[in-house]
């Protein structure tokens, strides 16, 4: 009988359902792992609900660096935070298969498994979509001083943004909200980010914007009016460069 092992939609839960499944020394097709929320029930399967903890998921983390390499880890990294209902299936299917092949430190370039093919273009589009951001977040200066940005991604790309902005704002205190994961990344001046997950933020109960920065945006929505040519607007090829998904959180198009 297939088991199938439920977790939740986070790194430390879909990682431990590949603790369970890697301790019970199952076979690829004998195990799987479901999101909560998102298990389709089939017949013929025992469905486990996972007990997630940090102490497995750094298990799992070992156990990939060990034995993948540092490259397989960050596409198995970057493809946990992907938008897909089907991504930790597809994780454990490529370490399972990385099992079989002589150096399982190679496992990434065999692109012919179904599982590793999959693993690889969720890494890529996670990867994709953290850079366009880290370009298009737009931070505004609350009452207080803090800098303060909302983006609305599809994958959860807080932990691939952070460790940019701390790098170039290390002296701000700065806070990016995910308002879609609910989740925010907190920057307190010259000390480390922390993530803060299953939080909701109220609009209505943030400080105001300093007198400062709502001039600054009146200037930058000027020049952004002013740069642009009626005549040689070309709205699809705009929407290829920025999405319209983005926009909404762009000061320059509120």
């Amino acid at each position: 009988m297939k088991t199938v092992y439920v977790c939740s939609n986070t790194v430390t839960g879909i990682y431990s359902a590949i603790y369970d499944a890697w301790k019970a020394r199952k076979g690829e097709e004998e195990c799987s792992v479901a999101l909560r929320g998102a298990v389709e029930t089939e017949l013929f399967c025992e469905y486990v609900e996972v007990e997630e903890t940090v102490h497995k998921a750094q298990a799992v983390e070992a156990l990939i660096c060990r034995h993948l390499g540092r490259e397989a880890y960050w596409d198995i990294y970057h493809a946990v935070l992907a938008a897909d209902t089907g991504k930790g299936d597809a994780i454990l299917g490529a370490m399972l298969a990385a099992k079989t092949i002589p150096d399982s430190r190679r496992i990434m370039e065999h692109l012919s498994h179904p599982k590793v093919e999959k693993v690889f273009e969720l890494s890529r589009s996670v990867i994709g979509e953290a850079h366009f951001l880290k370009g298009a977040v737009r931070f505004r200066e609350l009452a207080g001083g803090v800098l303060y940005a909302r983006i609305s991604p599809k994958a959860q790309v807080l932990t691939c943004l952070a460790p940019h902005f701390a790098d170039r704002l290390p002296l701000e205190n700065w806070m990016i909200y995910d308002r879609v994961h609910r989740m925010f990344v907190i920057h307190e001046a010259k000390k480390r980010w922390i993530l803060v997950q299953d939080e909701f933020l109220d609009p209505e109960r943030l400080p105001d914007l300093t007198e400062e920065e709502k001039e600054y945006t009146k200037l930058w929505k000027g020049f952004v009016h002013a740069v642009s040519v009626e005549s040689r607007e070309n709205l699809k090829l705009q929407r290829q460069h920025l999405p319209l998904r983005f926009r909404p959180d762009m000061v320059e198009y509120m």
